[in-house]
């Protein structure tokens, strides 16, 4: 099983959506899980993980993850060359340093060089950074690259970032 998070905004509250799937090229038959969280708390530069880890943390509680293989967030596992941890790191942590974590950002971060792959997909110029933790860097950015989808963004990581957006 593979799960991807991503959380939306809106009016003091956060949506964070799940998408598990079990195969790295699919893009049907796919599980959603919601929910919306009151009194979120307030956006901190370089502190995001502070804002979103309570919200992937409260719907993780509510799933079995005895055959989870990998966790996608939507961000960054590092923020610098020196290992700061970004959100994937602390939920990597918050995890037990147990289930791997595959960071896909949309916006590049320039603090870190070293640990973060670019990835081109499609007839985009822009690329998909990824990072990742308790599973090669590689092996990461191959799982990444065989998503389906045509576009920049894998299918199911834009279906993920539509229902965020779905009040």
């Amino acid at each position: 099983m593979i799960l991807a998070f991503d959380t939306y905004y809106f009016d003091g509250k956060a949506k964070t959506v799940c998408l598990e799937f079990t195969e790295w090229n699919q893009s049907t038959d796919f599980k959603v899980h919601t929910e919306i969280i009151d009194n979120v708390e307030e956006y901190i530069p370089g502190e995001f993980y502070k804002r979103e880890l309570p919200c992937i943390l409260s719907l993780l509680n509510k799933m079995d993850l005895k055959n989870l293989e990998v966790i996608i967030v939507d961000g960054f596992v590092y923020l610098d060359d020196e290992k700061k941890y970004g959100l994937g790191g602390h939920l990597y942590e918050k995890l037990n340093n147990e289930i791997p974590i595959i960071g896909v950002a949309k916006t590049n971060f320039a603090s870190i060089e070293k640990d973060k792959k670019s990835l081109i997909r499609g007839e985009s110029i822009k690329p998909l950074y990824v990072t990742a933790i308790g599973i090669e860097l590689e092996d990461a950015f191959q799982k990444v690259a065989s998503m389906a989808g045509e576009y920049r963004m894998p299918t199911l990581l834009r279906e993920m970032d539509r229902l965020t957006k779905e009040i």
